[in-house]
């Protein structure tokens, strides 16, 4: 009898840890992976990835290749049960359903590092964990995560300008409790 519910506790114990590393790894952000999307994942196998999960796109008109510059991308919006947005994926190639992923934009906290960076992480905390490279633009300040293929942004408000000019603002002058704008994991 003991050895019965010694059998049955160990074995409780072993899927509630199982059960506990798959939704825990549903979020997590590493190099070259975004919970279970990895570099080989095509956007044919979100359908299965995401299956319980609402999956939207919208797909760009130009496929002539003199424009390539400006043409727009396809985009693949991933909702969870709720409505909330969790994802905008792009494909490396348009209209394509056998293409891999060129980027993923993260929309919801939940999706982190190992070291616990998300969407709500302030500059001090990103700094701290990663090394940063950073460079300017007209409305914000991209911080190059080279360790994760990863860019975040950052508003030009939450530094204090407000002018649309390409100044160069050094890692020193971003404040600790700056908020991010938004997070994109590259797959190239």
């Amino acid at each position: 009898m003991i050895k019965k519910n010694l059998i049955a506790a160990v074995a409780l114990i072993v899927f509630v840890s199982f059960m506990s590393c798959s939704d825990k790894d549903k979020f997590v952000i590493e190099k070259g992976k975004v919970g279970k999307i990895t570099k080989e994942t095509t956007i044919k196998e979100l359908k299965e990835i995401f299956k319980k999960d609402s999956i939207s796109s919208k797909m760009s008109e130009n496929d002539s290749k003199e424009d390539d510059y400006f043409q727009e991308e396809d985009e693949y919006f991933i909702y969870d049960k709720e409505g909330t947005l969790l994802l905008t994926i792009t494909p490396k190639e348009q209209q394509d359903s056998l293409s891999t992923i060129k980027s993923i934009e993260i929309h919801d906290n939940r999706f982190a590092t190992k070291n616990g960076i998300n969407l709500e992480s302030t500059f001090s905390e990103i700094n701290t964990s990663y090394a940063l490279r950073v460079e300017s633009t007209l409305l914000s300040v991209t911080l190059f995560l080279d360790e994760l293929n990863a860019t975040m942004t950052v508003d030009k408000e939450e530094l204090g300008l407000k002018d649309f000019t390409i100044q160069q603002v050094s890692l020193e002058q971003i404040p600790d409790l700056a908020k991010i704008k938004s997070f994109v994991i590259w797959f190239d």
